[in-house]
């Protein structure tokens, strides 16, 4: 019962960690690219035009990626709590793993970031046909490159964090 608690919990935090790893990642991309939210993410997620830009990004990081925790929690935490033992060894790995998660989608994310800057040119940008019309194709492509990164992040955390548990868990098996 008490691992059902730390569950329930660790996949709580996942999620709180995953809503304001989006709201902060946005800041960092609305800097790269505000025509990505005024253009695109702002209508998405129907953020009011009188709202200020920046708190604007937030909402949509934390709108776009709280549900990322549950699917990066959900992996490592089935197999915490069917193989670790007790209840708050589970929850120091559980810890340990959203912590993991969480550095890889950051590297991830920011891989994506700098291969954009890199990449991402005013040339290379008037080769790409857009769906929207936007005033700064080359901050729209590199931001959303930092986006489309940090999701494959959350892939490749959900699976360092899985191995993370399972190492652990073989570690007193």
């Amino acid at each position: 019962m008490a691992r059902a608690g730390v569950f329930l919990g660790l996949m709580g935090l996942a999620v709180l960690v995953a809503a304001a790893f989006g709201a902060l990642h946005n800041q960092v991309s609305y800097t790269v690219g505000p025509d990505y939210f005024h253009a695109f993410k702002f209508r998405q997620f129907t953020i009011p035009r009188e709202m200020d830009p920046r708190l604007g990004a937030a909402e949509v990081g934390v709108l776009a990626s709280w549900w990322m925790g549950v699917l990066i929690g959900l992996p490592p935490f089935v197999m915490g709590v069917l193989t670790l033992r007790p209840a708050a060894r589970f929850f120091r790995v559980g810890l340990a793993a959203i912590a993991l998660a969480a550095f890889v989608t950051a590297l991830t994310s920011l891989a994506g970031l700098v291969f954009g800057l890199y990449v991402v040119t005013p040339e290379t940008a008037a080769a790409v046909t857009l769906p929207i019309k936007v005033g700064d194709p080359v901050g729209f492509l590199r931001a959303g490159m930092m986006h489309n990164a940090s999701y494959l992040g959350g892939f490749l955390g959900t699976i360092a964090a899985f191995w993370l548990v399972r190492r652990r868990a073989r570690a007193t098996a």
